[in-house]
């Protein structure tokens, strides 16, 4: 367990802080620090503040990630998803959400709105090269590998497709 200091602000006194739903749960839920309810019209968003700054440890980042429940029960979610918190950076952590349902929603104080996730930083060092490695792909891309499926294959893999097993052995 990495430690991060946290300093509740004061609109977000009597809030509890970030915390894991379950024991092996990737994202801490972040909260609405709003005094009133927030009213989000279909395709309407909105900076929500969250009550909290953190002071993350340098070669991380946290990432604030939708909640899969507000998705797909209320089409709500966060825009710049995921968002980056840099290490850096000292202000309150804050959450674009934007509703892209066909229903009003409304947001109360203490709701859950986001996930956020702790996550360690690669930085990266260029490379000036006048060529780059081929490969089998090259410089394909949007839909390039096309959206087939093992079920598109033999007999015995469309059994196993949907069985759960591991297709592992000739598997690209």
């Amino acid at each position: 367990m990495i430690r991060v200091p946290v300093l509740r602000l004061p609109h977000g006194e009597g809030l509890p802080l970030p915390d894991y739903a379950t024991e092996h749960a990737a994202g801490a839920d972040l909260l609405a620090a709003i005094d009133s309810d927030l009213f989000l019209a279909p395709g309407a968003r909105s900076l929500v503040p969250t009550g909290i700054a953190v002071a993350i440890p340098p070669g991380y980042e946290i990432q604030i990630r939708p909640r899969s429940g507000l998705a797909i029960r209320h089409g709500i979610t966060c825009l710049n998803s995921p968002g980056t918190i840099d290490a850096d950076y000292r202000g309150e952590i804050c959450v674009i959400l934007a509703n892209l349902g066909q229903e009003p929603f409304t947001l109360h104080r203490g709701d859950r709105i986001a996930q956020m996730v702790l996550a360690p930083v690669a930085r990266i060092a260029w490379e000036p090269v006048q060529d780059l490695p081929a490969t089998e792909r090259g410089a394909g891309g949007f839909g390039h590998t096309g959206v087939a499926t093992a079920l598109e294959a033999g007999p015995q893999e469309q059994s196993l497709a949907g069985s759960g097993s591991d297709l592992t052995e000739g598997t690209p």
